[in-house]
């Protein structure tokens, strides 16, 4: 009876493996990437065309190629003055951005992976909290303590900020990573004499090379598109980051809208080739589990 029913198990198994069934369940996972990548793609195409119209081929014709290819929009943008001196105030502030998140974000995720104190639990709870809040609902507080701090119409008034809200999610995802260093590496480093400040410097810190970039790609991205905080905190023009570039070409009667998406495909495009140059290191980071040596 064992005999007969290993011998029909794996024709049963064979007969259930159609070659139709594998074929529709990879038309239906291609279809459903097409799908997703349309709704990705399709935007970002047409803004970019978009950029290349006149106003009128704009208003009368959206979504399809331009009738004339307008490349001085692209140009006007590229050698004007205002274009670079936003660029550096967008570079300025999501590179001290990155800076700051991840050194408080690092001492913060370690300590709470690894050291045990009272009121551990809470602070992280604490920490996790500016999870479930979006920025615009401390607008008003935050417009109040900036001003009262001296630092409006500052980058570093945009700076502090954003490095505040990006805390929980960054100390979340490192402190998960952190905890996954093995245990046998804190004993021999402790036998050894080793601190903990060292052991976050020399053995954690180049360990976590993962995480470290996720974050800091993650942090760099939601700075270099943030708009709201620049927005409220910033007065001047020549402390303007890109996003708020838009504004520069909005008239009292008029609004240039051709330029508007060339300039917006000039600020999102250096997100999109960091994102992709970094995506094996964003996948790593988010998926790694634990150490193997």
């Amino acid at each position: 009876m064992t005999d007969v029913t290993s011998t029909i198990r794996p024709a049963v198994g064979q007969a259930s493996r159609k070659p139709g069934v594998t074929f529709v369940r990879l038309l239906y996972v291609y279809a459903v990437l097409f799908i997703v990548a349309s709704i990705v793609l399709i935007p970002l195409v047409t803004t970019a065309l978009g950029g290349f119209k006149t106003l009128g081929d704009l208003r009368t014709n959206p979504f399809g190629l331009p009738d004339m290819w307008q490349w001085q929009n692209y140009g006007d943008i590229l050698f004007s003055e205002r274009y670079w001196r936003m660029l550096w105030n967008s570079l300025f502030i999501s590179v001290f951005t990155v800076v700051l998140t991840l050194a408080v974000a690092g001492m913060a995720a370690f300590t709470l992976a690894h050291i045990r104190f009272f009121g551990s639990g809470y602070l992280l709870n604490y920490f996790l909290l500016g999870l479930m809040f979006p920025v615009a609902t401390a607008i008003l507080p935050l417009f109040i303590r900036i001003r009262d701090l001296g630092l409006l119409d500052n980058p570093w008034g945009v700076i502090l900020p954003q490095v505040a809200f990006g805390l929980g999610m960054s100390i979340l995802l490192m402190r998960n990573f952190f905890r996954n260093v093995p245990q046998e590496l804190f004993d021999a480093a402790f036998v050894d004499g080793c601190s903990y400040i060292r052991f976050f410097w020399s053995v954690t810190l180049p360990l976590s090379r993962p995480i470290i970039a996720t974050v800091g790609i993650v942090a760099f991205v939601q700075s270099w598109n943030n708009y709201i905080i620049p927005l409220i905190l910033l007065t001047s023009e020549s402390n303007y980051p890109w996003p708020l570039g838009i504004m520069s070409y909005r008239g009292e009667y008029g609004t240039d809208w051709q330029l508007i998406l060339a300039f917006i495909t000039l600020t999102i495009l250096p997100t999109i080739i960091v994102f992709f140059a970094a995506q094996k290191h964003i996948i790593a980071g988010l998926t790694a589990g634990a150490v193997k040596g």
